[in-house]
């Protein structure tokens, strides 16, 4: 991918505005005539996100022309409040490809034939990551993030079923408590602030940019306590089989130029903060930028035996909270043979990142063992 590429999501500020009003009705980056620069037509393809900072490659990648320089006009569709209802949207069949983490386990029990095709945050090289989760404790909670034990008996705010739920029990299992000696409660995330500051939460445990925000918001309170790999934060680009099966060369363009543009975003942090302001309305460009720091940490679109493992341990720990049925078998969602792909074509785009371990290195009809994976993801 050209250096030209990233200098565009620069020159791109201004114009950006009118593809911003335009995703209500989807947005694309050549809705005049349909073709690139060298006049070739371009494949249309429907993509959809979660309103979020940690999904925002997408936006980002249509921003700066990556999609286009793959040959392909990508049609936005305007931000989902939620995973499911991308995954709605998608069964639906008004979207190709979606974002999607946790939600998309259920919906598969439900009978979505997903695949997932490579991430949009999590990471190939080792178990857990969760460097965009943190905890956000009132002024006189007495919650110490280096005492893990000091949660007994508070009132955590998290979104139940959700990755912050999760991230709550892993700290939880760190510190040797069980979930019954806190007051866990359901919260969603713009609400948080609020409950803070009137006392009906201790602390709060959310995703970026809210740790930022809330700290800003309410008067005293303090993030005490971020990432620590506790649990293994999950996000994929997914479509379904039918659409996978259809379109081989499309979905291998699609993630070049994702994987692109996550590559643009790890190198250019505070560029990637400033873009993203430009699709989530209302964010402030110093919480954006302060965000991007965490969640470029995140953004390794490859995909390992530890990517696997961390699906198999996200839905072990819904299926213990009962909100997803036991025995989710993840080597029948992942299809990892159109990123691998991308890996062997275009090595350069991935020679920041470290290394995939060689024992977590799979191949195109790799099939999950959770003993051998664990062995192989530090």
């Amino acid at each position: 991918m050209s250096i030209a590429k990233g200098l565009r999501l620069v020159a791109a500020t201004t114009a950006v505005a009118l593809l911003t009003a335009a995703c209500g009705g989807g947005s694309t980056v050549d809705d005049d005539n349909g073709a690139g620069g060298d006049g070739a037509a371009l494949t249309k393809v429907r993509a959809g996100y979660v309103s979020a900072i940690d999904q925002i490659g997408l936006p980002v990648g249509l921003e700066g022309g990556y999609f286009e320089e793959e040959g392909l006009d990508v049609e936005l569709a305007q931000p989902f409040p939620t995973g499911v209802d991308a995954l709605n949207a998608l069964q639906a069949g008004t979207i190709d490809i979606i974002q999607v983490g946790t939600p998309l386990i259920a919906a598969a029990q439900k009978g979505i034939d997903l695949v997932l095709l490579g991430n949009y945050t999590g990471s190939s090289t080792q178990r857990s990551i969760d460097e965009t989760m943190a905890v956000v404790a009132a002024p006189n909670a007495d919650i110490d993030g280096a005492n893990l034990t000091t949660l007994r008996g508070k009132r955590i705010g998290v979104s139940v079923a959700s990755i912050n739920h999760l991230y709550l029990l892993g700290l939880l299992e760190s510190a040797g408590l069980s979930a019954s000696e806190v007051k866990i409660v359901n919260t969603a995330p713009p609400d948080m602030g609020v409950a803070l500051q009137t006392g009906g939460i201790d602390a709060a445990i959310i995703w970026d940019p809210w740790p930022i925000v809330i700290t800003e918001q309410v008067q005293g309170a303090r993030e005490v306590l971020r990432g620590g790999g506790h649990i293994p934060f999950v996000g994929y680009i997914a479509t379904t089989r039918q659409f996978a099966d259809q379109n081989p060369e499309l979905i291998k363009k699609f993630l070049t130029a994702r994987a692109a543009v996550d590559q643009w975003m790890r190198k250019n942090p505070d560029q990637a903060g400033e873009s993203a302001t430009r699709w989530l309305p209302g964010t402030k460009p110093e919480v954006a930028k302060k965000a991007m720091q965490y969640n470029t940490k995140q953004l390794d679109p490859r995909l390992s035996a530890c990517n696997y493992l961390a699906l198999d341990t996200i839905s072990a720990l819904l299926a213990e909270q009962k909100v997803v049925q036991p025995g989710f078998d993840v080597s029948r969602y992942f299809e990892p043979e159109p990123i691998l792909g991308v890996m062997s074509a275009e090595p350069a785009l991935f020679d920041d990142l470290a290394p995939v371990p060689a024992t977590a290195a799979i191949g195109p009809s790799f099939t999950f063992s959770r003993d051998e994976a664990v062995k192989a993801c530090p």
